[in-house]
């Protein structure tokens, strides 16, 4: 598989995040590619936030896979702290080599780096796959997710 990193997003590495992220069905209909300002921005904020963690893997200097995890401090669970996984996304040419494991293994890692007590995500019901690829790593389909369109 060569040499893998994961490390901090850069500025560098928005167009790379955002094809990924717009090589989907749904990222089709929600991401821009030809404007990388909004994204530009958002990269801004969240390496301001120690609780945001947006990461890429890297193989041989490119992009190829990346996901975002968010630290939650709260008072439930006796004021654990727990993470979200969020767009999680492998390059086409990667899908099946075994690198969505090891992303999703560094952020469970780093969950409990981070001393976080749970690690959660949502899928969209359209993404059968990835059901089966969470539930194959251990997660539960525990919850029913809402969401509303602002």
């Amino acid at each position: 598989m060569g040499d893998l990193e994961i490390r901090p997003a850069t500025t560098d590495d928005i167009p790379a995040i955002v094809a990924m992220l717009a090589d989907d069905p749904l990222g089709a209909q929600r991401e821009s590619p030809d404007d990388l300002t909004p994204y530009l921005a958002a990269l801004e904020r969240l390496s301001a936030d120690p609780n945001q963690h947006l990461v890429v893997a890297v193989r041989e200097g490119r992009v190829i896979g990346t996901l975002q995890l968010t630290v939650v401090h709260g008072l439930s669970r006796k004021g654990a702290a727990r993470s979200i996984i969020e767009g999680v996304r492998i390059h086409a040419d990667e899908r099946g080599s075994g690198l969505g494991t090891q992303l999703i293994e560094w952020a469970v890692d780093e969950s409990r780096r981070q001393a976080c007590q749970l690690v959660q995500l949502t899928s969209d019901n359209s993404r059968t796959d990835a059901h089966r690829f969470y539930e194959r790593l251990g997660f539960t389909a525990s919850h029913v997710g809402f969401k509303l369109q602002l």
